[in-house]
């Protein structure tokens, strides 16, 4: 009898107990849902800030990657100067529309899947909480990369099109998908994915791992939780730089492969196309064309896309915040 009424007992306290947890999934839900549209928000807006800043340099590396033309800073300047005269000052943008289409999808998944890998990398390694040590971290950033270039590839193919043609050739973005699809096949929107997928794992991964490294180093050698946004902007732009200069043969390779259609080329395979390039321009010249404007304009971009996420992000949690407290 006594361990009836001990088991008896038990079997309230479980009745007691059980209704509290869920109690608190709805809310845990909430925050949920709340931290990967904040995620979401900031990383769109992060992406379209720092792509729209340094459209014409990006527009002018581009159009030198996919010719044969020897780049130098002064042939880059002339071409900028050419630009501006020829089609006025807005086409220097030119592209950056289709640009805004796959940057701000792109970003937002990005930066999301960031944080929800690092969850997961965390609750996977034990370090629920804490910063991931280095190799989870450059894991977290390669897939938060493969995934928005898997999910937004067509969209950059349609970017570089529009970047390289005269605006006569394609009248918008839809105008280019459609034109694509006709002409040359639906399959030649994925023209030059294998090398941005290979390019985007040690790009994503080094700028994320960079960034993030460089953070908590600040934060374990200045006892400040949180670096200051000129800090964030510098963290940014060396995670520009690593990710940038390691990937950027690929880079080359992908722009050569989308942009063969119109361009008078055919690029059957990443090999095929580098073993051209080089036999034309050679090692340096060919594959490592517009590396130095990449240096001027990488480390901008990124170290802008980093810190409008992370000042966009403690911005809405603070208004979260405060609505919950008028609440």
């Amino acid at each position: 009898m006594g361990n009836g009424v001990r088991e008896g007992q038990g079997d309230f306290k479980r009745q007691d107990a059980e209704p509290v947890p869920s109690a608190h999934l709805p809310a845990e839900g909430n925050q949920e849902k709340k931290k990967v549209l904040n995620s979401l928000m900031s990383g769109a807006l992060a992406g379209a800030v720092a792509k729209t800043a340094v459209a014409p340099l990006d527009r002018t590396k581009i159009m030198f990657q996919v010719s044969s033309k020897r780049f130098s800073a002064k042939e880059a300047y002339r071409l900028i100067y050419r630009t501006y005269l020829n089609e006025g000052f807005w086409s220097l943008w030119r592209g950056n529309s289709a640009t805004m289409v796959r940057v701000i999808p792109y970003a937002a998944i990005q930066f999301c899947a960031h944080e929800e890998y690092k969850q997961l990398l965390g609750s996977y390694y034990g370090f629920q909480g804490k910063a991931l040590t280095p190799f989870p971290r450059f894991i977290a950033g390669s897939l938060a990369g493969t995934t928005a270039a898997m999910l937004t590839y067509p969209l950059d193919m349609v970017r570089a099109r529009m970047a390289v043609t005269p605006k006569e050739m394609y009248s918008n973005i839809v105008h280019v998908f459609i034109r694509i699809s006709r002409e040359e096949g639906l399959k030649t929107l994925y023209r030059g994915f294998t090398p941005t997928i290979l390019g985007v794992i040690p790009y994503a991964g080094l700028s994320f791992f960079t960034y993030e490294t460089l953070k908590k180093l600040h934060a374990d050698h200045s006892g400040k939780s949180q670096p200051s946004p000129p800090e964030r902007l510098l963290f940014g732009a060396c995670a520009g730089l690593i990710g940038q200069s390691a990937s950027y043969p690929l880079d080359v390779v992908r722009r050569r492969m989308q942009t063969a259609g119109v361009m008078g080329h055919t690029y059957s395979s990443i090999l095929l196309t580098m073993q051209e390039i080089i036999r034309e321009e050679g090692l340096i010249r060919g594959l490592y064309k517009g590396l130095s404007m990449n240096w001027v304009k990488g480390p901008i971009a990124v170290g802008i896309s980093f810190t409008t996420f992370d000042l966009t992000q403690i911005l809405l949690r603070k208004l979260q915040h405060g609505t919950n407290v008028e609440r």
